[in-house]
């Protein structure tokens, strides 16, 4: 399964996803091993977006390149954000952790609590954790 998280530096996760044109791309591999073991985790590749395929401009007329992605994931994002990759079938998750492929694996190890939202121009805030558009 694939896994992007937003990155500007490709070192740190990027705030307001629906801007961002970087993205790393991790391949996670869980294929013989045990439900307690730790998922193997690659880093793929590093995708920058055109600006009509950054998903605030994306209108959605087109492939997109992370559409083979389960989850898309960043530090904070708007609900036009959510509501593009949901057409896509992509879970959007907000993230406290600023390493990427600790993100992802804090993501794959349910380890973060949900929080009521990291949705820009929401001023509702909270301690940290992930948001998810599936929770």
């Amino acid at each position: 399964m694939k896994i992007a998280v937003a990155s500007r530096d490709g070192v740190t996760v990027a705030e307001h996803v629906g801007k961002c044109k970087n993205w790393i791309v991790f391949q996670v591999d869980t294929t013989g091993a045990s439900p307690l073991a730790e998922p193997h985790l690659k880093m793929l590749e590093l995708i920058t977006l055109p600006k009509a395929l950054v998903f605030h401009h994306y209108k959605n007329d087109a492939p997109h390149p992370l559409a083979s992605c389960v989850a898309l994931i960043g530090a904070s994002a708007g609900e036009g954000f959510v509501s593009k990759t949901a057409l896509l079938g992509i879970e959007a998750v907000m993230t406290d952790e600023s390493d990427p492929a600790q993100a992802v694996r804090d993501y794959l190890n349910h380890q973060a609590l949900p929080i009521e939202s990291h949705l820009l121009g929401d001023l509702n805030t909270n301690d940290g954790g992930f948001f998810s558009s599936e929770h």
